[in-house]
């Protein structure tokens, strides 16, 4: 690709930057409490004194550019090893329907009908956010609600967990659907106590909404991968990027890429628009494609890679799909899904563990927990691998055992605070007082299991300080503090698990994830310490520049980026 050739060039004609004049949190015992650093090239090339930095400078026969970065503070660039940027970028187009916006259903419908009314005829009417339990009425909205916003094009409400939401009558009535249809393989279409539709879709009959030649991934997850035109999709990557950017975060993780995305990021990056880092996980229905094309290892370059497959074992918690047998506490008669029969998931991952490859899987309750370490487990004994770094993402509420469990295979629990800041008494309402643990992040450090954050953005938003404090406190968007102080993680555990535990969940600790002679320059310079204030004001730190391979990406405090490639 062109963009990876420039790229590779770009570091020959490498210019020396030395850094002062800033606290420095490096995440590295090695380089920690250092008062400067120098960027040669597209590399840290040295951490220490300031006349130790000029000192490496003259040995690379370079006087360096000195900046003084005015009593900031600067810790490695943020990784977010869980998002699904393309999904964020095109939802920052749709309508914003979140508590902040509509406290009650007619709120909503009131937002919905004002972006109607604004759109050429025909246009689908999207929005997202809502959540349940947020809504004054604690329900989802119904199909004959939706038809309030209009009767002749599709109106699709998506469900803030991003595995589901309400449709209209027009769309249901487009695609066929019915009280007579079944539901699809990993997916419902909800229905009321006298079997007629409710306009609730979850998961795999999300389907409905890509249209003809959409992505179309069956039980294989959840689908938001809504068709655009190619140029629309480039531009909400690049709205998407921005915005992670902004949030100081340098290195993504994408754990939902099928052709769509790959198309996009291969199109970004050979326009040389791609300014962050990115590690795809495609995701399980092109496994097959996977294996017969030989991908068997990650691969590709600093910029965009090949990094795992990702999996589905069971829903989300937040829109009650999550696989709990004996039932909610909230909603006796939902039970939630798993995506694969054990035996089968098992065989997926005995397939790809088998020939390298790393796997992520979505896994909130301890039934599907259970059974993703029962596969991993299973694989390991067929196929040994030592270091296979196997991931479960959110890994809601394992239980110790599970826990112990984790350690002893080597796997990687991928968590995102936010999740329970943001919603974390509907965890609790939902299936009783065992939501207090919600991510007990505190029993992976005492288990040493790694502990990484990630922001499964758009669910939340890319905003590692927040991730960072809610860690720290479990304190609540609304104030509610979860579980007791077992739970709870020290701030400089949760600014690793935010940089360097991202970096191993994908691979790639030993060029990114802290401030290290030899790793790629990437840094966030901010307003504060996070180490050092009162942990329930960490999410207000300001973010003032994030810089990637050496070069200023995003400022606070300039009105350009002459730094950028």
């Amino acid at each position: 690709m062109r963009a990876l050739r420039h790229q590779e060039t770009s570091v020959l004609d490498a210019t020396t930057t030395l850094f002062t004049g800033a606290a420095l949190r490096t995440v590295d015992p090695h380089t920690d409490g250092a008062e400067a650093f120098l960027v040669h090239g597209n590399r840290f090339g040295a951490v220490g004194t300031v006349e130790e930095c000029r000192a490496a400078a003259a040995r690379l026969g370079h006087t360096a550019e000195e900046v003084d970065l005015g009593g900031t503070v600067v810790v490695p660039g943020f990784v977010d090893p869980h998002a699904h940027p393309l999904m964020y970028g095109q939802m920052m187009s749709w309508v914003d329907c979140g508590p902040d916006k509509a406290a009650d259903i007619p709120g909503i419908v009131a937002l919905l009908r004002a972006a109607a009314d604004s759109l050429p005829p025909g246009r689908p009417v999207r929005g997202y956010g809502y959540e349940h339990r947020n809504l004054a009425e604690r329900r989802h909205p119904t199909k004959e609600e939706l038809d309030q916003v209009s009767t002749d094009r599709d109106v699709y409400l998506m469900n803030a967990s991003g595995h589901g939401g309400v449709v209209n009558s027009a769309t249901l009535a487009r695609h066929g659907v019915t009280r007579d249809t079944p539901d699809p393989e990993g997916g419902t279409f909800f229905r009321d106590a006298d079997g007629e539709l409710t306009g609730e879709v979850s998961d795999a009959a999300c389907n409905i909404l890509t249209g003809v030649g959409g992505v179309k991934i069956g039980r294989h997850g959840p689908n938001f991968h809504l068709g655009d035109e190619p140029e629309e999709h480039l531009r909400q990557l690049r709205a998407a990027q921005e915005r992670f950017l902004a949030g100081g975060v340098t290195t993504i993780g994408d754990c939902q890429v099928t052709r769509r995305e790959f198309d996009t990021y291969l199109r970004l990056a050979d326009g040389g628009g791609l300014r962050t880092r990115v590690g795809m996980y495609l995701l399980s229905h092109l496994l097959d494609h996977v294996i017969d094309t030989g991908m068997h290892g990650a691969f590709g370059n600093a910029r965009l890679s090949f990094t795992g497959i990702k999996f589905y074992a069971d829903g989300t918690l937040g829109g009650w799909t999550a696989y709990f047998p004996d039932g909610y506490v909230g909603d006796p008669c939902r039970t939630g899904q798993l995506y694969h029969e054990p035996e089968a998931y098992r065989e997926l991952i005995a397939r790809a563990h088998a020939v390298g490859l790393q796997t992520a899987t979505h896994a909130q309750s301890p039934d599907a927990i259970e059974m993703v370490l029962d596969a991993v487990e299973a694989a390991q004994e067929r196929h040994p691998r030592p270091d296979a770094r196997h991931r479960i993402e959110h890994c809601g509420l394992p239980t110790p055992e599970q826990i112990k469990r984790m350690h002893q295979l080597g796997i990687h629990p991928v968590n995102q605070t936010q999740h329970y800041y943001n919603w974390g008494e509907g965890v609790t309402e939902a299936i009783g007082t065992p939501g207090e643990r919600f991510n007990p992040l505190g029993e992976f450090l005492e288990a040493q299991v790694p502990v990484t954050l990630s922001s499964d953005a758009p669910v939340a938003e890319p905003k590692p300080l927040e991730a960072i404090q809610a860690a720290v406190t479990r304190v609540t968007r609304r104030g509610h503090r979860l579980g007791d102080t077992s739970l709870r993680i020290p701030a400089a555990d949760a600014l690793a698990a935010h940089t360097l535990g991202g970096a191993r969940t994908l691979g790639r600790e030993h060029e990114l994830g802290s401030i290290t002679p030899g790793k790629l320059a990437d840094f966030t310079v901010l307003g504060a310490d996070p180490l050092a204030v009162d942990p329930g004001s960490i999410a207000a730190i300001d973010v003032l520049h994030t810089w990637v391979d050496g070069a200023l990406e995003h400022s606070t405090t300039a009105t350009s980026t002459e730094g950028q490639q």
